[in-house]
């Protein structure tokens, strides 16, 4: 079918803006705090490439399969005892724990214990997984969640049996309390252990930064994580400011439902995907993120968006200082309207007086590419240049 003719358009006023914001990354001029320690480069390349600042700070850190002793016990005692039923909570995992064993030469007796026994699966990452190793699962779990695969188990009957759970970073013991109370044997497998930051003072900068509202956002790729923030936050005597935080304006992100709990628990509403997948998070910030900025109006110069520690204008970031940045955002709020300079002076700490407003604005006008988006009014205050019904 052929194209049809583009419609006639009216040229731009001469003096009109040219339309660089459409062509902007999505994330530009906004912040975003990732506290994983896996698979974080992928997070943080692409956040970047979309425009992002990218503040690292893994609130917790993995041990190394190759190197953890204690995951090589559990592998020997599986293999010498073998159990009946086996639970593989994530694909990720199981790969992990098939290599480790294969590099202390036990792959082919571990697959072969596992291969004698019912497995289930708790989601189909977990599925794809044990298939392939050349197994199959009796059971996957629809969704994806430790407790449904442990409920459906007791409905079956575990009374007397050996059971094996390959478990997760997110795996508390209290999830597996029911088998224990329906009469199973239960024996569990840290295939990767958690262990506090290399780096807790990044952590803590992190904590800061979420409670001056300086973040648009902060990733959560595992409960331990999520749990090790808040403690964090706690340990600083700043627990409940980073929950006001992320209820007020700052974006909680969290990879999936389970990973959320911890976060729910603490009175944080954390925006979730609706496929629990590292994909899908990405997806689902970034399109949040660019529809939802802390403020947005449109100017003579383009379009003002308002990020926590930048704006943009016209597709292009400003550089800005905190405290005429502050300024702006107040302005903006105001939508044209007249702001006082004693409103101003609240926006700045520490700003004794009048004089430190107007040194405040200078320096805001001198970061705009024309100074008159910023009018005085004498003995009124200032007023940001805005389109009408913006």
């Amino acid at each position: 079918m052929p194209a049809a003719a583009p419609a006639a358009q009216t040229p731009p006023a001469p003096d009109a803006a040219p339309d660089t914001a459409a062509a902007a990354p999505q994330l530009l001029g906004v912040s975003i705090g990732v506290t994983s320690d896996r698979r974080s480069d992928d997070m943080i390349a692409t956040f970047s490439r979309k425009g992002a600042r990218v503040v690292h700070a893994p609130t917790m850190r993995i041990v190394p399969l190759s190197e953890d002793e204690q995951l090589l016990a559990g592998t020997r005692d599986v293999i010498a005892d073998p159990p009946d039923d086996v639970l593989v909570t994530t694909g990720i995992g199981l790969r992990g724990w098939v290599e480790a064993a294969d590099a202390a030469g036990l792959a082919d007796d571990l697959l072969a214990t596992f291969a004698s026994a019912r497995l289930l699966a708790r989601g189909p990452k977990a599925t794809g997984a044990i298939r392939a190793n050349g197994l199959r699962e009796a059971w996957s779990a629809s969704s994806e969640q430790t407790a449904e695969a442990v409920q459906h188990m007791v409905d079956e009957g575990v009374a007397g049996r050996s059971v094996v759970v390959q478990l997760h970073g997110a795996a508390d013991q209290h999830q597996l309390e029911p088998l224990v109370a329906a009469g199973a044997r239960v024996r569990g497998v840290a295939v990767y252990r958690w262990l506090p930051p290399e780096d807790p003072e990044a952590v803590q900068r992190l904590v800061e930064l979420i409670v001056a509202g300086r973040l648009d956002a902060v990733t959560f790729t595992s409960a331990p994580g999520a749990v090790a923030l808040l403690d964090a936050a706690d340990a600083a005597g700043r627990r409940e400011e980073v929950v006001r935080a992320f209820a007020g304006g700052v974006v909680a992100c969290a990879v999936g439902d389970v990973t959320a709990e911890p976060l729910r628990a603490a009175g944080v509403d954390p925006l979730v995907p609706d496929r629990w997948r590292l994909g899908a998070l990405l997806r689902t910030l970034t399109e949040h993120l660019a529809a939802n900025p802390l403020d947005r109006v449109r100017t003579p110069r383009g379009e003002l968006v308002l990020r926590a520690q930048a704006a943009v204008l016209d597709g292009q970031v400003l550089d800005l200082a905190p405290g005429p940045l502050a300024v702006l955002r107040r302005l903006a709020r105001a939508r044209g309207a007249v702001v006082a300079r004693d409103e101003l002076l609240a926006e700045l700490p520490g700003a004794q007086d009048a004089h430190a407003v107007e040194v405040t604005v200078a320096r805001l006008r001198s970061g705009l590419p024309t100074p008159d988006l910023v009018r005085t009014l004498v003995k009124r205050g200032y007023r940001l240049d805005v389109v009408e019904n913006s």
